[in-house]
């Protein structure tokens, strides 16, 4: 497979994991990402893989971010719906479901661990496919990640990953799955936001949890997001996991982030019990559908109207 980076230059590898860096990529013009590849995958691809969204067209409340379900589209006709609406699909985990997106998430890997010496131990690649206007509300994610555009041009803000852009309870919650990753916006953080312009050949890679937004320009967006793990971003997770346990269960207030030393291992180890004892599978968030992509609908997605409750004689 040929070379997917371009050029890493010296600072931008002492930068790298702690701050915001801009490389260049060559994957913009594979045929793996053109019209006909896409709709393919969402006609095969198992619906665990694939989650679609929808937004209004004004406003920054995450409440009114609404799960979809396709219907029994082909995946031409929800590539036409994304066109012409306001919709976010998401491709999860291609790398376990079509070899040549582990081909891609590899190389990208490989290059990396070369170039800038980041070694991971777990990573995942995911394809999005987005609406002209389409915009993703203010969130931040819990592994590292990267942003590869593909089609299309977007504006993406960057904040700082600390109060009162992101709160230790945000991450918490998230990482013990009884939370999104949607956070709470104000228009004044935009004031110390970093903004990037993406266009066709464009990676960015931030802080780790660090929160953003990302609003498309006037054409159809396809973009790649990473995900990876390594050690530090695993003691992350262990610390704010066993902070959030001491925070919900314990109703006390973590006094520490460190993620060395006693008290950080007893959080691993209280993490691991509660993992184990099956606890984290009954607090999951579970996203329920509350639109459904219609081409004829106003945004090519109409509201489900859920049945009335019934009430049944005992």
């Amino acid at each position: 497979m040929s070379r997917i980076l371009e050029p890493v230059e010296p600072r931008q590898v002492a930068l790298w994991g702690q701050h915001t860096v801009a490389l260049r990529h060559t994957l913009a013009t594979r045929e793996l990402f053109s019209d006909d590849s896409i709709a393919s995958l969402i006609d095969t691809v198992d619906p665990a893989h694939m989650k679609i969204e929808t937004m209004p067209d004004g406003g920054y409340d995450v409440r009114a971010w609404s799960s979809c379900d396709r219907g029994d589209l082909t995946g031409h006709q929800v590539l036409d719906a994304v066109r012409r609406g306001r919709i976010w699909i998401e491709l999860k985990a291609l790398e376990e479901v079509d070899d040549r997106f582990a081909e891609v998430l590899d190389g990208l890997y490989a290059e990396l661990a070369a170039a800038v010496g980041l070694r991971t131990f777990k990573r995942k690649l995911n394809l999005l496919i987005s609406s002209p206007g389409a915009r993703v509300f203010y969130h931040f994610d819990v592994p590292g990640q990267s942003l590869v555009q593909l089609r299309g041009r977007k504006r993406i803000w960057l904040y700082p990953p600390s109060a009162p852009f992101l709160h230790p309870e945000n991450i918490e919650n998230t990482v013990r799955s009884v939370a999104t990753e949607g956070l709470e916006y104000h228009g004044w953080f935009d004031e110390y936001a970093e903004v990037h312009d993406m266009e066709p050949g464009d990676l960015l890679h931030w802080a780790l949890n660090g929160p953003h937004r990302v609003a498309n320009h006037d054409t159809l967006s396809v973009s790649l997001t990473t995900e990876h793990w390594t050690p530090e971003v695993r003691r992350s997770f262990a610390m704010n996991y066993g902070n959030g346990l001491l925070r919900t269960v314990g109703h006390w207030r973590p006094r520490s982030r460190s993620t060395t030393g006693p008290a950080f291992w007893a959080k691993v180890a209280m993490t691991a019990a509660w993992r184990a004892s099956g606890m984290q599978h009954n607090q999951r968030y579970r996203w329920v559908p509350g639109h459904r992509i219609d081409l004829d609908a106003p945004n090519c997605v109409r509201p489900i109207v859920q049945p009335p409750a019934t009430r049944t004689s005992e």
